[in-house]
């Protein structure tokens, strides 16, 4: 990890320094943008943000995380899950560990608020590092499902769901 690397809270005043981060790191992308500087404004203006954390390196900000609330039921139950998304890293910056300790803590911060689950669309050589699980992913319904749709709970030592349902919050499908 970068020596003097900070997470915070992000707070209102990041917010066009994280718009621009966003902005940034998915510019470099075979995609292009695909509107995650929206998402993040929509998430919070909609008050489904459970857990926005930046990275700040040499005083600047590096890398910006953010999990939502998600309505998900397994096995009948209502069950309380976030989704992460979106990570951003500033593009000189991808491999120094910013992404790995922005989404250990908000992992933590996840676990502290009593959240039982997660829920991730990424890359299936990255995420499973954290405990995310395609298998686990699988055995909910959701408009998101794809190969690279994964889940894990937050006690380790929990029983996974048999199933149920899993969607992100409102933001995500007015994004297209």
């Amino acid at each position: 990890m970068s020596e003097g690397l900070v997470i915070r809270a992000a707070a209102a005043a990041d917010g066009g320094t994280i718009d621009a981060l966003h902005r940034a790191a998915f510019a470099t992308t075979e995609l292009g943008h695909q509107g995650e500087a929206d998402l993040v404004r929509a998430l919070d203006a909609d008050g489904d943000t459970l857990v926005s954390l930046v990275a700040e390196q040499g005083g600047s900000v590096a890398g910006h995380a953010m999990f939502s609330r998600m309505a998900v039921e397994a096995d009948g139950q209502t069950l309380s899950a976030a989704g992460l998304a979106p990570v951003a890293v500033t593009p000189a910056l991808h491999g120094y560990g910013i992404g790995y300790a922005l989404i250990c803590a908000g992992l933590a911060a996840l676990r502290e608020q009593g959240c039982a689950m997660s829920f991730v669309l990424g890359h299936e050589n990255y995420y499973p590092r954290f405990g995310y699980s395609p298998e686990l992913a699988a055995r909910f319904t959701s408009p998101f499902a794809d190969p690279h749709f994964m889940a894990m709970m937050l006690d380790s030592n929990a029983a996974w769901p048999l199933g149920g349902r899993a969607d992100y919050a409102p933001a995500f499908g007015r994004m297209g």
